[in-house]
């Protein structure tokens, strides 16, 4: 299978002739890393790094909540990691940025891929509930301007031979219109940078933002089974998310836990 490289070039102009892109100031790309999280974290301690962008066309040490590797054939997924500050936010707000890339990433793939995606709780892309994508934020540096580290897998191109677990996806077998890489990333990135902006210009107020994530999120309604941190379980609906992006199962608020659909309740 031809698997043809990011177009740099392009997306660098983007960033300097696109308005939906200025947010940014800058994208590199690169053909091969450790992983573009923990590079990008390395550069938040630089003065002025602020919503830089890196792809890398492979990662050999990707990963995923919970330290999961997260590895696949150059140039088949998009492996993107995006460097952000938060002015004056809550400390106790930095995990819907994890929440508002997930919705970023679901309405890219429905515009520009054309496929139907959701969200699984806390940041899963689903498409016929298997994985498509994951993201993965951290924190970087504290302080009064913290600043996070958001990455996204995106799988583009894989196949059934390829996929690294049986639930998961990819864009190809999910029949997607679009699987130009550089097209989504620049729809990826728009996305992003308009959810974000909406977020800071409203003083990092969540009521729209969980708004939106309700109604993107198929893991709401659904009966799911938790694993939670010790090795205990819960089964119940998830009835809802809290102010703090948690989930509700029953009375009781998660947010921590690998979560499994189990079935439909609604």
């Amino acid at each position: 299978m031809q698997r043809p490289p990011l177009d740099a070039e392009q997306l660098q102009r983007s960033v300097v002739e696109s308005p939906e892109l200025a947010f940014f100031s800058g994208v590199d790309v690169v053909e091969s890393t450790g992983s573009t999280n923990t590079d990008l974290i390395a550069r938040a301690a630089e003065p002025g790094a602020d919503h830089v962008v890196l792809l890398a066309e492979t990662q050999l040490h990707g990963r995923g909540r919970h330290a999961r590797t997260w590895v696949s054939p150059p140039r088949s997924q998009i492996a993107m990691s995006l460097l952000v500050r938060l002015p004056g936010v809550d400390p106790a707000a930095l995990a819907w940025l994890s929440l508002l890339t997930g919705i970023a990433v679901v309405d890219a793939l429905r515009t520009t891929a054309g496929v139907v995606a959701d969200l699984k709780w806390p940041n899963d892309v689903l498409i016929d509930d298997r994985k498509v994508a994951g993201i993965l934020a951290e924190v970087a540096t504290g302080g009064a301007e913290p600043a996070v580290v958001v990455g996204i897998g995106l799988n583009v191109s894989l196949t059934d031979s390829e996929l690294p677990v049986p639930y998961a996806t990819s864009l190809i077998l999910a029949g997607a219109k679009e699987t130009d890489r550089t097209v989504l990333v620049r729809s990826l990135l728009a996305e992003f940078a308009r959810r974000f902006t909406a977020w800071r210009d409203a003083g990092w107020a969540t009521n729209d933002l969980a708004a939106a994530y309700r109604e993107r999120c198929a893991t709401i309604g659904m009966l799911v089974r938790a694993e939670l941190p010790g090795g205990q379980r819960l089964t119940g609906i998830a009835e809802d998310i809290d102010d703090a992006g948690r989930l509700i199962i029953g009375d009781q608020a998660v947010s921590a836990a690998d979560v499994t659909h189990v079935r439909a309740a609604r």
